[in-house]
């Protein structure tokens, strides 16, 4: 395992007292603050995953992770290069306990542990008790996994069942303006206006001036266009519009008949059906859409099938459809 510094440390030399010395990360992750970050396990396949291996012991994978100190101090970049296994000790006589997996720093310029920066994957032992809880973590402390301890349990009563035992308390980071995946510990406060993260597919935006999360929702294309309906014969084209956005169409059209009127029986039925045009390819729906016809003297029904036909099926305007009457039909579907 490895512990890399994110810090530059600067103040003036030879000894003199220290004037401006600060924390400068080396790499800017997400912000929780003016010098403090958000740590956690940065995503990448399965980083710093947990199984049993053996009766009790629990084995971490490979992975990095942010893991922010005080504020003086700043936050420390880890990786763990290679898995390492973790012994957990028995189970209490009389009620169960729940340990914590971490990566803890040491540092001895901000603690008493006396040493130079290092990492170390640990247990941390909760208190044995009726309903346990996840043991209170030190500064400098990322907690990864807890593990609940049943009272009494230990290698020779057959160990821990990992498939039950485990918790994953791994949450996760990302560089500033990247997006935070899910995680434990998904329901956190943005740190600034504009701050994404990823809940199960559903990306929210952070909203500063009302402290919530907002799922966010991108504006939608708009296409609109006047041509492209082809008119059939017999008709002439006054006007067509389309619109769409989002695979949904709306399209609205006025044609005139010419010629002979069109004589409709007393069933109204028209046979065969009376194609009016054609609606261009991309703006067709994936299933056949019926249509209200009306000249303003007599309605009727029409259809717009897949392949873009629109054909007039029934009329009552008294027995005919008469030229040089605008014909007016429109329709909002779902598009191909």
């Amino acid at each position: 395992m490895t512990v890399r510094a994110a810090w530059l440390l600067t103040g003036p030399p030879n000894g003199q007292t220290r004037t401006d010395t600060r924390l400068a990360p080396l790499g800017t992750m997400v912000p929780t603050g003016e010098l403090t970050s958000r740590d956690g396990v940065i995503a990448g396949g399965s980083p710093l995953m947990a199984t049993g291996a053996g009766a009790m012991q629990v084995q971490i994978g490979t992975g990095r992770a942010l893991v922010q100190g005080t504020t003086a101090q700043g936050a420390y970049p880890v990786a763990v290069t290679a898995p390492e296994t973790l012994t957990v000790a028995d189970g209490d006589a009389q009620n169960p306990r729940v340990d914590s997996v971490v990566l803890h720093i040491y540092d001895g310029l901000f603690d008493n542990s006396g040493t130079t920066p290092a990492v170390a994957l640990e247990l941390i032992k909760g208190a044995p008790a009726p309903t346990p809880t996840e043991p209170t973590l030190p500064s400098a402390c990322l907690r990864l996994w807890s593990i609940t301890v049943p009272a009494g349990v230990s290698a020779g009563t057959g160990g821990i069942t990992w498939t039950s035992a485990l918790a994953d308390r791994r949450r996760y980071t990302a560089s500033y303006g990247g997006i935070i995946p899910r995680g434990w510990g998904t329901n956190f406060a943005g740190a600034y206006d504009g701050q994404y993260r990823d809940v199960d597919g559903v990306l929210e935006r952070w909203t500063a001036s009302t402290s919530t999360w907002v799922t966010y929702r991108p504006p939608l294309a708009i296409d609109a266009v006047t041509t492209g309906f082809t008119v059939a014969s017999g008709y002439t084209l006054n006007n067509y519009s389309a619109r769409r956005t989002g695979g949904i169409a709306t399209i609205t059209l006025e044609v005139v008949r010419k010629g002979a009127q069109l004589d409709v029986p007393a069933t109204e039925n028209v046979a065969p059906d009376e194609t009016i045009g054609t609606v261009p390819a991309g703006w067709r729906p994936f299933a056949d859409v019926e249509l209200s016809a009306s000249d303003g003297f007599g309605s009727g029904a029409a259809r717009l099938n897949t392949a873009g036909l629109l054909t007039l099926r029934t009329w009552s305007g008294g027995g005919a459809l008469r030229n040089d009457r605008n014909l007016r039909a429109s329709a909002t579907y779902v598009l191909a």
